[in-house]
């Protein structure tokens, strides 16, 4: 592994150590996931750990999570889908209607529990996702990629630690080391405790706040779905106008 990322053997031994006096450059960096085919998110991730990522993202103070007026004009335009708003250590930061009602009512949840790998892995609603195992992996992989960024972040670490002491789904998962920046995956939804719908789940970083992604779940085209997500949206309709997405209440990033 070493001849082939072109370092010493002595030199990657103490990299692996993780001895923190030494800083490898990004040509070494580049190397090494060049030899270990680390996807995207992956690279990001070994970039984060080390330091020197190629846009280098500073260990601010906790502040308010906020959403960008342009990130809730965004949601709006995808308001015929359900779309959910993730921050800092998945923090849930808004939800369309569609969301609201699809996967779950975080509006209506006490604050720390708008969280979406606490809320997949507490309350036992799993078995939402017919695939839930992949979409737990991408969540917590994010939650990984945080630790990354922010190691020392206080509410991060509490967060971790809560879901190793009570959730096996977590710890199982954790213990493999997924790293995700949100993914792009086929799920089927159950809503109403019948109805199926298959939906593909496209994460969209956003781009003016780096800590912020979109989860997009384009329904698909089959009958079955069509025909579960148009009763859904004149459920919606019929009960109240049409509504924008609201932000939840604020998260301490």
């Amino acid at each position: 592994m070493a001849d082939l990322a072109g370092v010493s053997v002595d030199y990657y031994s103490k990299l692996e150590q993780g001895k923190r006096r030494l800083i490898p450059s990004n040509v070494v960096l580049r190397a090494l996931a060049d030899v270990l085919e680390l996807d995207g998110a992956a690279r990001e991730h070994m970039y984060d750990l080390a330091r020197l990522g190629p846009h280098p993202v500073s260990r601010r103070a906790s502040a308010i999570q906020t959403v960008r007026p342009s990130t809730f004009q965004l949601m709006e335009t995808l308001a015929d889908v359900p779309v959910v708003l993730l921050g800092r250590r998945t923090d849930v930061l808004a939800a369309n209607p569609l969301a609201r009602l699809v996967i779950a009512d975080f509006p209506a949840m006490p604050s720390r529990e708008r969280n979406a790998v606490r809320w997949l892995s507490l309350s036992g609603r799993a078995d939402l996702h017919q695939d839930w195992f992949v979409a737990a992996c991408h969540l917590i992989g994010m939650l990984r990629m945080d630790l990354g960024r922010y190691p020392d972040d206080p509410e991060t670490i509490k967060l971790i630690e809560e879901l190793t002491a009570r959730s096996r789904i977590f710890r199982t998962i954790w213990a493999k080391g997924p790293v995700s920046s949100g993914g792009n995956f086929r799920s089927t939804l159950f809503y109403g405790g019948a109805a199926r719908i298959d939906v593909q789940v496209k994460a969209v970083r956003i781009t003016d706040d780096p800590d912020q992604t979109l989860h997009v779940m384009i329904p698909g085209a089959d009958p079955a779905t069509q025909a579960a997500m148009a009763e859904i949206r004149r459920g919606i309709a019929t009960r109240s106008p049409r509504s924008a997405p609201g932000q939840l209440p604020a998260h301490r990033s």
